[in-house]
C-alpha cells in the first residue's frame, strides 16, 4: 500500500499547511489526522470483510453485479494513495529523487503483494509455506495499488513544474491547472471501455485444479463467442487475464461461485448446484490486468482531492468543493447502474462502479475532515488513527492472517488445539451459542480492537513500518 505508512518524524506525506497561511511560509506542516484515521478505517473494513465475511455475506464481496461493504475497501485505499500522492510529492523539489522514490516502493509493493498473495503463505488456518511456481497468482490488493501507485505519481512528477500555487477564481480552476490528469484519466477510460467492449471472447475450456474438489482434474467448456458481455463466463476482463496470465495463475475462489447460478446457499458458500453452469468451477482473477487499468482512475480522483486540500485554503471551500463532487460521482454511478447501462461489478471495476465508490470515499473522507479537523473530536477516533498511522504492519499481520497463522502454529495435539481457535469458540461462539455472531465480535474485539491497542503502543515508542 503506496501510503499506508508513517515515519519518526511524525512529518510524514500525508500533511497540510494551517488555514489562510502560505505554503511557501510553512516551517512545520499540520498533519492531517483524518485522513489516518480514513485509512485506518479501510484497514479495519478489510479485517472485518475478509474474516467476518463468510458468516456475514452483506459485508461481503458481492457475487457478481452489485456492491457490498467489501466492494468498497479497494477503491478507498487507491483514493487514499491518490491524495496521499498529492500531499507526499509536492514536498520532494528533485524530480530525479522523486522518480527513483516512487519506483522503489513501487518494487516494494509487488515483492511485498506476490509473498502475502502469490500463494506462499497459507496463514492462519492452513500452516504450510510455500507455492509451486507453475500456480503462484501473479495479481492481487498490492499489486493493483503498486501500478496504480506508479501510472498516478509519475504522472505528478512530470506535471508539477506547470503548477502554481495561487488559484484563479472558480470551481473548475483547479481542473484547468491539473488538465493533464484528467487528460491521462479519460485515455485511461478510453482504453478500458474499448477493450472491455470491443474484445471478441472466444469459447474456452479449463481443467479444475483445486485438489480440495470432487471434480479435481475434471475439464470443462464455456460456450461464450460474443463481444461486449458483462456476464461472469464471457467478459474481456477475464478472457485478457486468462490469455496473459494464464489459468493456473488466476484465483481460484472467486466471489461468483456465491452467485444463485452456481450454489443452492447464495449468497452464502455452499455446494454447487446440480445443474450449475460450467464456469462456475473456473477461476477470475478479480484484480487483473484490465481491471487494474481503470482502478487507475481511483487514484486520479484521490490525487485530485489532495490538490484541493493543497490549494484551497480554507476549510468551506475545501468541503464545498469535496461534498459536491463526491456527491455527483455517486449519483452519476447508481444512475449507471439503474438504467443497465453500465452495472456496479467490483470484479469488472466498471465505470458505475469508480464513481460510486470514489464518491463515497470523497463523502466518508468529508465526514472526517469536519469531525476530526474542523470539531476537534480526534481523540474519538484515535483507534483507528492509530492503526492508519501503522497500516502496512496491521495489514500484514491482521488482514494477511501472518500473526494468526503463527499464534495457530503453536497447538497441543492437534492444530485445532490453537490459542486462537479456543478464543473463538469459547469466548466468543460459546457464550453467544451463534457462530455468526461471535465470529463478528471476535473480529471486531479480537483483531481490530486488539491491533489499535499494538498500533497505539508502536505509536508511542515512535515505531512505524514503511514502505
Amino acid at each position: 500500500m503506496a501510503e499506508i505508512k508513517a515515519d519518526t518524524t511524525h512529518q510524514h506525506n500525508v500533511s497540510v499547511p494551517e488555514d489562510d497561511v502560505p505554503v511557501q511560509k510553512l516551517q512545520k506542516p499540520k498533519r492531517v489526522a483524518s485522513l489516518d484515521i480514513f485509512r485506518g478505517l479501510t484497514v479495519a473494513l478489510m479485517i472485518l470483510v475478509d474474516d467476518a465475511g463468510g458468516e456475514w455475506p452483506m459485508i461481503g464481496h458481492a457475487p457478481w453485479n452489485g456492491c457490498n461493504l467489501a466492494d468498497f475497501v479497494m477503491p478507498f485505499f487507491l483514493f487514499i494513495v491518490g491524495m496521499a500522492i498529492a500531499l507526499a510529492l509536492k514536498r520532494i523539489p528533485d524530480q530525479l529523487g522523486a522518480i527513483k522514490k516512487v519506483i522503489l516502493r513501487t518494487l516494494k509493493l509487488l515483492f511485498w503483494g506476490l509473498l502475502l498473495q502469490g500463494g506462499f503463505s497459507h496463514a492462519p488456518d492452513e500452516l504450510t509455506y510455500g507455492v509451486d511456481m507453475k500456480e503462484i497468482r501473479w495479481c492481487g490488493i498490492l499489486q493493483r495499488i503498486a501500478l496504480a501507485y506508479l501510472v498516478v505519481a509519475v504522472l505528478e512528477i512530470f506535471s508539477r513544474d506547470s503548477q502554481v500555487e495561487d488559484l484563479p477564481p472558480g470551481w473548475f480552476s483547479i481542473f484547468k491547472l491539473y488538465f493533464w490528469h484528467w487528460i491521462v484519466g479519460a485515455g485511461v477510460l478510453v482504453v478500458y471501455l474499448a477493450a472491455l467492449y470491443g474484445t471478441y471472447v472466444p469459447d474456452w475450456q479449463f481443467i479444475v485444479q483445486n485438489k480440495d474438489s470432487i471434480n479435481y482434474g475434471k475439464s470443462f467448456n464455456v460456450a461464450c463467442g460474443v463481444r461486449g458481455n458483462l456476464d461472469p463466463p464471457c467478459n474481456a476482463v477475464g478472457y485478457i487475464d486468462r490469455k496473459v496470465l494464464g489459468l493456473s495463475h488466476m484465483y481460484r475462489h472467486p466471489a461468483w461461485r456465491r452467485s444463485e447460478a452456481c450454489t443452492e446457499n447464495s449468497p452464502y458458500e455452499g455446494p454447487f448446484r446440480k445443474d450449475a453452469p460450467s464456469w462456475c468451477y473456473g477461476p477470475f482473477e478479480p484484480e487483473g490486468i484490465l481491471s487494474s487499468i481503470s482502478a487507475i482512475l481511483s487514484t486520479i480522483i484521490g490525487l485530485h482531492f489532495g490538490h484541493v486540500l493543497i490549494h484551497l485554503k480554507g476549510h468551506q471551500e475545501r468541503l464545498k468543493h469535496w461534498i459536491s463532487m463526491g456527491s455527483v460521482l455517486v449519483v452519476s454511478g447508481i444512475i449507471l447502474h439503474f438504467t443497465d447501462a453500465i452495472p456496479l461489478n467490483k470484479q469488472l471495476y466498471t465505470l458505475s462502479y469508480i464513481c460510486v465508490t470514489s464518491g463515497a470515499a470523497a463523502l466518508v473522507f468529508s465526514s472526517f475532515y469536519i469531525m476530526v479537523d474542523i470539531s476537534n473530536f480526534r481523540y474519538v477516533f484515535l483507534p483507528l488513527e492509530w492503526i492508519g498511522m501503522n497500516a502496512m504492519l496491521v495489514y500484514v499481520m491482521a488482514a494477511a492472517g501472518i500473526f494468526a497463522g503463527f499464534v495457530n502454529g503453536w497447538y497441543y495435539d492437534d492444530p485445532h488445539n490453537a490459542l486462537i481457535y479456543w478464543i473463538k469458540k469459547h469466548i466468543f461462539i460459546g457464550v453467544w451459542h451463534s457462530r455468526r455472531v461471535g465470529i463478528l465480535l471476535y473480529v471486531i474485539f479480537a483483531e481490530i480492537l486488539f491491533w489499535s491497542i499494538v498500533s497505539g503502543i508502536l505509536h508511542r515508542l515512535g515505531i512505524y513500518w514503511k514502505l
